[in-house]
């Protein structure tokens, strides 16, 4: 029997001190580029699911990870359309944020990753293939900016 994803997600967006947000290449579709992701699994909260992703995707702990209180509901691409079960057209995807001193190592999940680069602002906003991504990274830098 085939286990399909449940359609709510986590984004979780890491970034430096000095501005710099972390962005990971998908194998699958090629050029994508995302903040940390992934779907949450039965009986698992969104925060615990940030945390697992987290250490999944870029072998780094959630120390300090904090929730943005921000969600988003959008249509499932048809290139993954096929996780879900039949019928299932969108996700709820809930935003985090780990704010590191500088930028660390990341130990990429190969199986899901190919590549992985730590960018300025302008940069990410223009490499983040989602919406949802580039809403989350202009709200933390919105933040920065009023936090002084």
């Amino acid at each position: 029997m085939t286990r399909f994803k449940q359609p709510e997600s986590v984004l979780v967006v890491v970034y430096t001190r000095a501005g710099d947000f972390l962005l990971l290449e998908r194998h699958e579709p090629a050029g994508w580029w995302q903040s940390v992701t992934g779907s949450l699994e039965p009986g698992e909260s969104p925060g615990e699911a940030a945390v697992r992703e987290l250490a999944e995707e870029t072998g780094l702990d959630a120390d300090g990870l904090a929730d943005l209180e921000m969600n988003h509901r959008f249509t499932i691409a048809p290139a993954w359309r096929h996780k879900f079960a039949p019928g299932v057209s969108e996700n709820l995807e809930h935003a985090f944020a780990l704010e590191l001193p500088e930028p660390a190592p990341i130990r990429l999940d190969a199986a899901e990753h190919r590549a992985f680069a730590w960018l300025p602002l302008d940069e990410a906003l223009s490499r983040a293939s989602s919406w949802s991504n580039r809403a989350a990274l202009q709200r933390i830098a919105s933040e920065k900016i009023r936090a002084g």
